[in-house]
């Protein structure tokens, strides 16, 4: 579970410089995946000024910034228009739909950090 929280972090650094990658939720991942396996990074990840804001928000009301709400609806969008216009077939389109429209109802439902 340590590896795995380290390899999260990395991943999550990515997300925060690279748009369209939910580095939050790696975040969130790594906090919980040290909290099982080291208690001290998991008191460092809470406690960097860079990365520990959206996971304490999310611990502490399930909270998710209005930006990033907006950037992963968006991201969810642009990827179902790409995937239409490249002909995938309507099965995977419909399901991925449902999926996306689902994650988009739920981010935008959560309060807002």
């Amino acid at each position: 579970m340590f590896a795995a929280g380290w390899v999260c972090v990395g991943v999550g650094i990515v997300g925060i410089i690279l748009p369209g990658l939910p580095g939050t939720v790696f975040l969130i991942l790594a906090a919980w995946l040290f909290s099982r396996s080291s208690p001290r990074f998991e008191s460092w990840l809470l406690s960097h000024p860079r990365l520990g804001p959206s996971v304490v928000a999310w611990r502490q009301n399930g909270a998710v910034p209005r930006w990033a709400q907006f950037v992963a609806t968006g991201s969810m969008a642009a990827s179902f228009g790409g995937m239409a216009l490249i002909g995938v077939a309507l099965p995977v389109l419909g399901l991925v739909g449902v999926i996306f429209v689902a994650v988009s109802a739920y981010l935008l439902t959560r309060p807002t950090a």
